[in-house]
C-alpha cells in the first residue's frame, strides 16, 4: 500500500482557492479529431444543495447542541459527478431540474460558471424548491437529512440526449430509462452504476438497461447480492456474463476489475489516507475510472486513477467540493515521491502519472478546495 500524507480537514482552516487557477490537463488531447461528439461524457438526476457539517468529535446527541468546527455548501446529487468529471478535464453536459428558489441559482452558477458544466439540456423549474441535503461526518461515516418537495414531471431526463462519447447511467431495479437506450443508439460507451435495491430482490434481470452498457461499477455488497455470490472477486468474474466490463469497489481493499473482451483482471489497493468524509467518493471514483477508459489506458490504470481521486476526495468535506481536479493529483504525485521509505513497486503502480499531471503548477500540500458558505462572493 502506498503511503500518503492526509489533511485533517478540521477547524476554519478551509479557504477557497482564488488566486490559484486550476490547471487545465485534457486527458484526451491526443484522441481529439474534428468529428468528434461534442462533449465527453453526458449525465442526468437530481441537484441537491449540500450543506456539509463536519470535524464532530461524535454522533449528534438528541437534547443537545452540537458545534462543528468545519462547514461547506455546494451541489450534491448528480452534480457530485459532474463536477468530478469536469475537474479531471472531461467535456461534461449534465441534464437536470433546478429549482427557481436563491439554492437553485446557486447551484446553476457554481456548475456553469464555477466548473464549466453545459446546463443547455437542464430547466428551471418555476414554483419548485431545490431539495436540500444537511450531511454531518464524523468518525470517518456521515449522516444525513434530505428534504425535497415531489420533482417536476419527467424530471430531468430531456426528450434527447445530446451526442457524447459516454453517459453515465444509474440503473434502477425493475425500470427502464429510455435515454439510456437513445444515448447507447447514438454511440455513446455507457457506464452504470446501482443504487441498495430497497426491494431485497437483487435481481439481475431486473436490470434492463444493463443490457445497453460496457461496464458495470457496483460496490462489493451489491455485487455478491446480484450474483449470489459469497466474494466479490467471484461476482466480478459472474458480472461479465451481463457486461463487458465489471468493476467492483472493495472499500478498503481497493477495488477489483474485470474485462470479458480482453481477459484482462486487475486489482488495486486502496490509498492509505486520513478519511474526512466519504460524501461522493464513489461518484469520483466512477468519474475516474471513465476518464481512463475514454483515455484509452490500461484496466490496471484505470482502476488506480479512480482509486487514486476516491482516496484524494474523503480528504476534504462535501461532495463535489471535494472532487479532485489536476491540481491536487499533481500536488500528491509530487508529494508522495519525497516520503522517505516509500516503496519503490507501489510508486511505480502509479507512474503513468508522470506524462499527464501539470509540472508548472507546483503547489503546497495539503490543499484547500472547499468554500465555508453561500453567502460569500467570488472574490471571498
Amino acid at each position: 500500500m502506498i503511503a500518503s500524507t492526509a489533511s485533517t480537514g478540521k477547524g476554519p482552516s478551509h479557504i477557497g482557492e482564488a488566486g490559484h487557477p486550476r490547471a487545465q490537463v485534457d486527458p484526451l488531447t491526443a484522441l481529439r479529431t474534428p468529428g468528434d461528439p461534442p462533449w465527453d461524457v453526458y449525465l442526468t438526476g437530481t441537484v441537491f444543495l449540500d450543506i456539509v457539517f463536519t470535524g464532530l468529535d461524535s454522533a449528534p446527541v438528541r437534547g443537545t447542541e452540537s458545534w462543528a468546527r468545519g462547514m461547506g455548501s455546494s451541489p450534491g446529487g448528480v452534480a457530485n459527478m459532474a463536477t468530478a468529471l469536469a475537474r479531471l478535464g472531461l467535456r461534461t453536459s449534465l441534464a437536470a431540474a433546478f429549482g427557481d428558489d436563491h439554492y437553485g441559482e446557486y447551484c446553476w452558477d457554481a456548475l456553469e460558471t464555477g466548473e464549466g458544466i453545459d446546463l443547455a439540456p437542464s430547466r428551471t423549474v418555476p414554483g419548485w424548491h431545490s431539495p436540500v441535503t444537511v450531511s454531518m461526518a464524523y468518525e470517518g461515516e456521515r449522516t444525513m437529512v434530505s428534504h425535497g418537495h415531489e420533482p417536476p414531471p419527467e424530471e430531468p431526463a430531456p426528450d434527447c440526449p445530446p451526442r457524447a462519447r459516454a453517459a453515465i447511467a444509474s440503473l434502477t431495479p425493475g425500470k427502464r430509462a429510455p435515454w439510456i437506450a437513445q444515448a447507447a443508439r447514438k454511440g455513446a460507451r455507457i457506464f452504470g452504476d446501482v443504487g441498495w435495491d430497497d426491494t431485497g430482490v437483487w435481481d439481475l434481470a431486473g436490470l434492463a438497461d444493463l443490457e445497453h452498457c460496457e461496464a458495470f461499477l457496483p460496490n462489493a455488497e451489491e455485487a455478491m447480492r446480484y450474483t449470489g455470490t459469497g466474494c466479490p472477486r467471484q461476482a466480478a468474474h459472474a458480472l461479465t456474463d451481463y457486461v463487458p466490463v465489471a468493476v467492483v469497489t472493495l472499500g478498503a481493499e481497493g477495488a477489483y476489475a474485470v474485462d470479458r473482451r480482453t481477459g484482462e483482471t486487475a486489482e488495486v489497493p486502496a490509498i492509505a489516507v486520513e478519511a474526512l468524509d466519504p460524501t461522493g467518493a464513489g461518484d469520483v471514483f466512477v468519474a475516474g475510472f471513465v476518464t481512463g477508459t475514454l483515455a484509452g489506458w490500461p484496466l490496471a490504470d484505470r482502476l488506480a486513477f479512480a482509486g487514486l481521486t476516491a482516496a484524494l476526495s474523503v480528504q476534504e468535506f462535501g461532495g463535489s467540493l471535494s472532487a479532485p481536479g489536476w491540481s491536487e493529483i499533481g500536488a500528491w504525485w509530487r508529494r508522495v515521491q519525497s516520503v522517505d521509505g516509500q516503496d519503490p513497486a507501489a510508486l511505480e503502480r502509479y507512474g503513468f502519472l508522470a506524462g499527464l499531471v501539470p509540472e508548472a503548477a507546483a503547489r503546497p500540500w495539503p490543499l484547500r478546495r472547499a468554500v465555508p458558505t453561500i453567502g460569500f462572493g467570488r472574490s471571498a
